[in-house]
């Protein structure tokens, strides 16, 4: 089984100077929409793949989930389109923390429900939404602690190792603080682990599950099909 993490595009969030201005569930901005529409061309065309695999006329993707956070879900379908394929919900890949904000002081940060069935299936009408998200939302409970949110990267990586003896390929358009969890969680590097693994918007990386457990990361971060001016700009060192 080959899994392709996939990360969202840039969103509202993700493009402020002033974290204190984030929302709970944001949206993408007009460069991660711009974004989406590159990486459903390239993973369309089958690009994520080896050329030899392309060749052989195999599909870019067998199954393809998302979280049911907005910014995955706008990202997962355009993907889904290029592949014919139906994005599926999978709520335990959303980010970590959850839905939440920081209202500082006493009140601290506190949970919000996320969005609802009805929201999902009005929005995102190609998008599979499991009997779990209800019309009360998804979410509905306090901000994850980071502890819990490596044991749900464990979990998961759990149930895809539960599964690497199938054939075929799974993508899961995801979150960067989630992708990095997952990766050391299959790489029994959790908990506590330290390493970071970290994902520009858009950017795909490829892991292998091979017999007994093990997994072969064959590329990581990969954001070749995003031309300059969509790309993050690269951190300097520290001098």
């Amino acid at each position: 089984m080959d899994l392709f993490l996939i990360r969202h595009g840039e969103s509202s969030n993700n493009a402020l100077a002033d974290v204190s201005l984030r929302v709970a569930d944001p949206e993408l901005t007009e460069k991660g929409r711009d974004q989406i529409e590159y990486a459903a061309e390239y993973i369309g065309k089958g690009l994520h793949l080896y050329p030899e695999e392309r060749e052989e006329g195999q599909p870019g993707l067998d199954r393809l989930y998302c979280s049911a956070m907005i910014r995955a879900m706008h990202t997962a379908e355009p993907i889904g389109r290029a592949l014919g394929m139906a994005p599926e919900i999978w709520v335990d890949i959303h980010e970590t923390g959850g839905i939440f904000l920081d209202h500082g002081g006493e009140r601290g940060k506190v949970g919000s429900r996320g969005q609802t069935r009805a929201e999902i299936t009005e929005r995102f009408p190609e998008t599979v939404v499991p009997a779990t998200v209800s019309e009360d939302g998804w979410w509905n409970k306090n901000m994850e602690e980071w502890y819990e949110g490596q044991g749900r990267a464990i979990a998961v990586a759990a149930d895809l190792l539960a599964r690497a003896g199938e054939h075929g390929r799974i993508g899961l358009v995801t979150h960067g603080n989630f992708m990095s969890l997952l990766i050391q969680a299959l790489g029994n590097q959790l908990p506590g682990g330290s390493a970071i693994y970290e994902h520009d918007n858009t950017a795909i990386t490829r892991i292998a599950f091979e017999p007994q457990n093990k997994i072969l990361v064959e590329y990581i971060n990969r954001i070749e099909h995003l031309p300059d001016g969509l790309r993050m700009p690269r951190r300097l060192p520290v001098v």
